[in-house]
C-alpha cells in the first residue's frame, strides 16, 4: 500500500467546528452560498442571510481569517473561502416526557463544519513571475491573454436543452 504525502499548502488556513447543533442539510444550504467567495463578500452575506445557522458559520468565517492573519500574517482582503465542507455529527437522543406516562423520543441533530482560506496574493506573484519570465525570453506575442472558462456558468456541462 503506498501512502501519498500531502503537499503542504502555505497559502491556505482553516477553522473547524464541531458539534455545532444543527442538521447537516440545513448549515449546507448556508455553505453553498460562500464557497468560493472573498472573505469580506462571505461576511456580508452571513449577516444578511435569514437562517439561525448563520451565526455559527460567521463566527467560524471570522475566526479562519484571525487564525490567519496572527499565525500567517496574511491580510484579510486577500482571503478566499477555497473550500467549505459541512459533516454529520452525532445525533443526541433524548425522551419528551407526554401524557398518561407515555414519552417521545427527540433527535437533535449535530454537525462538523470545516471552512478553509487561502490567500490569492501568492498566486498573483507567481502570474507576475510568469509575465516577467516571458518578457525576458523574447515572446513574440506582446499581448498575453490567459483565459479561465467557467464550464458551469458557461453551459458546458448542465445544458439541458
Amino acid at each position: 500500500m503506498i501512502k501519498k504525502k500531502k503537499k503542504k499548502s502555505y497559502t491556505s488556513v482553516y477553522a473547524l467546528g464541531q458539534y455545532i447543533s444543527m442538521s447537516a442539510h440545513k448549515a449546507r444550504r448556508i455553505i453553498d452560498q460562500i464557497r468560493g467567495r472573498s472573505y469580506e463578500e462571505a461576511l456580508m452575506i452571513l449577516e444578511l442571510m435569514p437562517y439561525r445557522g448563520c451565526y455559527p458559520i460567521f463566527k467560524l468565517v471570522y475566526s479562519a481569517a484571525a487564525n490567519a492573519s496572527h499565525n500567517k500574517g496574511f491580510k484579510e482582503t486577500n482571503l478566499v473561502i477555497s473550500k467549505a465542507e459541512v459533516n454529520q455529527g452525532n445525533t443526541v437522543k433524548k425522551l419528551k416526557s407526554r401524557a398518561r406516562g407515555r414519552s417521545y423520543p427527540i433527535k437533535r441533530s449535530t454537525c462538523h463544519i470545516t471552512i478553509v482560506l487561502e490567500d490569492i496574493s501568492f498566486y498573483y506573484q507567481q502570474y507576475e513571475e510568469y509575465l516577467m519570465y516571458l518578457k525576458k525570453s523574447g515572446s513574440s506575442n506582446e499581448n498575453i491573454n490567459l483565459t479561465c472558462y467557467d464550464t458551469y456558468s458557461s453551459g458546458g456541462l448542465w445544458d439541458k436543452k
